[in-house]
């Protein structure tokens, strides 16, 4: 059976720092690693060549919009978990 390792990370953001994350996960998908870290929680990823994409968008008038962004890929190599607070996404 193969190890699991899980980040999970929520807060509520404003649009600029959205920006910043999304630039930094571009910047990682580029240099082929993505590590994301809070206090005491971090991943190491890395991404290769072919990578699974899925899109899906949803808006409801009275409860707001919601979008969804999945990539998924098949990694070798290990990652490392913790636990913790605010993220941060370092490429």
């Amino acid at each position: 059976m193969a190890d699991e390792y899980r980040f999970e990370y929520e807060s509520l953001q404003d649009s600029k720092s959205i920006q910043y994350f999304l630039n930094s996960l571009m910047e990682g998908f580029e240099k082929g690693r993505i590590s994301l870290t809070t206090e005491d929680r971090e991943i190491h990823l890395h991404p290769n060549a072919l990578l699974k994409f899925k899109v899906k968008a949803r808006k409801k008038t009275d409860a707001g919009s919601q979008l969804q962004i999945k990539i998924s890929w098949k990694e070798s190599g290990q990652n490392k978990d913790d636990t913790g607070q605010s993220i941060r996404i370092i490429s």
